[in-house]
């Protein structure tokens, strides 16, 4: 496989799950490292319906109040090290987590879940951990700790854990579906320098990948150049029946012995392989598309019109002038939207109002508003109206290698410039672009060097984190955004929104003041919702393959919020 870009922030460790930042996109997603819940793949990508169902995790219970959950894992799954899978070793991963994330309050993916009040938990934990048996054969005070069920994450027993949230939340299986949940081995983690701290993350598993319990196993790492792979043979899933497979595809051991997958950043050399046969599965941007849709034999992946893959352009709240409505008004109604969706998307983009994305239909678009129009009239009279004696010129930065980004830049710099607004586009590599970004407050703090104008995720396009309808209102509109926020955009309208997604479980209550929040996010603009993905990633593209080759695959569940990547155990084979 040949694909477009290598993972941030740091190649292939899973600690930077941390905030649901990365590694992204993860290649180890499902084949190596697999999740404690998984999902309905057919009914999602199918119906737009969300079902949780069980990954490591063989079931679990809510208590009648819906604030605790209980899960019982798998028994008899290995680690490719050999090392058993148990409760101790989750346990530790997530509190590792929660020392990772510097101990904050919303460091569960950003959602404020827990009372962490009575947990203590850093370096000296960790040893005592470490010195007591690890967590293959915990004893002692080791022991005790993990087992305080004073703390809301504790283990009863070596196969089952306990969550106890603050509050309920229905949604809480879909935050261990990706990055939370996605499970190495913590003994490995041990024996290999721990987690490090929140300012210096163990940088050893960048290329030593966190051992999994899945099909494959990583044999080789070639920075920015290319990952090998070969099957576990002691797979825990090996000897799954057909019917088994049926009902979670995810867990097929693979239909191919060895699979490489190359980091190539010129598009023409990655459709070049698919074309030769060198490479069975290929991203494909805007610049060779044409070359894709015109050949018969090629097939690619395209989202449903409920995906979760949005784009959207972050108007910089505390930049001068975009801190000012009237311009931000301006900006929204600037921009030809359809000449964007031609020259930029392929067509491929269908608008959206956000934050919410269309799959959670409950709670998407409410008050039925209707998406930014390009209105030029409009928008040349807010411009006047802000009355802005010296405009500067605005700054927006774009990933190099992203043709769909380059072009919706050029597209948005051509539109405002009728409305008087120059834009100075700056071409960055991955880490350049995303070195000023972070929090809510950082964001705030770096105003000047980030620019009024920012795609999310460069133009790329975004996928949710976790599959949870609070995900989008946490991520871009929240003053605890951990990663996302690219606005730096507050109001206690919407944080009401927000916030009541964890402190509530009544569906109408939501409804109602999240119907409030839409109404205020309307009016401050502080992005441009560009519009919802048909494609994979990026938005002007899409993973390729020769169909008289390839059958077919499965991606990731969370609409390429985590990985762009194929599951490569789950593709099939036409012979």
């Amino acid at each position: 496989m040949d694909v477009w870009n290598w993972p941030i922030p740091a190649d292939f460790n899973q600690l930077w799950a941390i905030g649901a930042t990365g590694p992204w996109p993860d290649y180890l997603m499902y084949t190596v490292n697999q999740p404690l819940v998984s999902v309905n793949e057919s009914a999602e990508y199918n119906q737009g319906v969300i079902q949780y169902l069980p990954g490591l995790a063989s079931n679990w219970t809510v208590s009648p109040d819906g604030a605790t959950y209980t899960f019982n894992l798998r028994q008899g799954v290995h680690f490719s090290d050999g090392t058993l899978l148990n409760a101790y070793n989750v346990w530790l991963q997530e509190y590792g987590y929660y020392y990772l994330q510097a101990n904050g309050s919303n460091w569960w993916m950003e959602y404020n879940l827990f009372d962490m009040s009575n947990v203590s938990f850093g370096k000296a934990t960790v040893g005592i951990i470490n010195s007591t048996g690890g967590v293959v054969n915990p004893t002692g005070q080791g022991l005790s700790i993990m087992q305080n069920s004073s703390w809301p994450i504790y283990v009863t027993s070596p196969d089952q854990i306990v969550f106890r949230l603050k509050v309920p939340f229905i949604w809480f299986p879909g935050t261990l579906v990706g990055f939370q949940g996605l499970i190495y081995d913590a003994q490995y983690l041990l024996d290999n320098g721990g987690f490090g701290n929140a300012t210096s993350v163990n940088s050893y598993f960048n290329q030593h990948p966190l051992p999994g319990t899945g099909p494959y196993v990583v044999t080789q790492i070639s920075e920015n150049s290319y990952i090998k792979f070969a099957q576990n043979p002691n797979y825990w899933g090996n000897n799954l029946t057909v019917q088994q497979l049926a009902l979670q595809p995810i867990f097929d051991p693979g239909h191919a012995k060895n699979v490489v997958i190359y980091y190539k950043a010129d598009d023409l050399a990655r459709y070049t392989d698919l074309s030769t046969g060198v490479s069975q599965i290929s991203d494909v941007q805007a610049s060779d598309w044409g070359l894709v849709t015109s050949n018969s034999q090629y097939s690619y992946v395209s989202q449903p019109s409920w995906g979760g893959q949005v784009m959207l352009l972050g108007l910089e709240t505390a930049e001068y002038p975009t801190n000012m409505t009237l311009v931000r008004q301006a900006i929204v109604h600037a921009i030809n939207y359809t000449d964007l969706y031609a020259k930029a998307y392929l067509g491929l983009v269908t608008p959206y109002v956000g934050p919410e994305y269309p799959a959670f239909s409950q709670f998407y678009d409410l008050g039925n508003l209707t998406p930014y129009q390009y209105n030029l009239t409009l928008a040349q009279q807010d411009i006047k109206a802000a009355n802005v004696t010296n405009m500067p010129n605005f700054l927006m930065r774009i990933w190099s290698g992203c043709d769909a980004c380059t072009n919706a830049a050029e597209v948005i710099q051509a539109d405002l410039a009728q409305i008087g607004i120059t834009v100075n586009l700056q071409v960055l590599t991955t880490a350049q672009t995303l070195a000023p970004m972070g929090n809510y407050l950082t964001n705030v703090q770096n105003a000047g060097q980030i620019g009024q104008l920012d795609f999310v995720n460069a133009g790329s396009g975004w996928g949710p984190g976790a599959l949870t309808p609070a995900d989008y209102w946490q991520a871009f509109v929240s003053n605890a955004s951990v990663w996302g926020n690219y606005a730096a955009y507050y109001n206690p309208v919407v944080q009401t929104c927000v916030n009541s997604f964890t402190q509530s479980n009544n569906v109408s209550y939501i409804q109602k003041v999240c119907t409030a929040a839409q109404k205020q996010l309307y009016i401050d603009a502080p992005y441009a919702w560009i519009g919802v993905s048909k494609a994979w990633i990026p938005p002007g593209g899409s993973s390729v393959y020769n169909k008289n080759v390839v059958r077919g695959f499965l991606l990731d569940p969370l609409w390429a919020g985590q990985s762009s990547v194929p599951f490569f155990n789950t593709v099939t084979f036409v012979s």
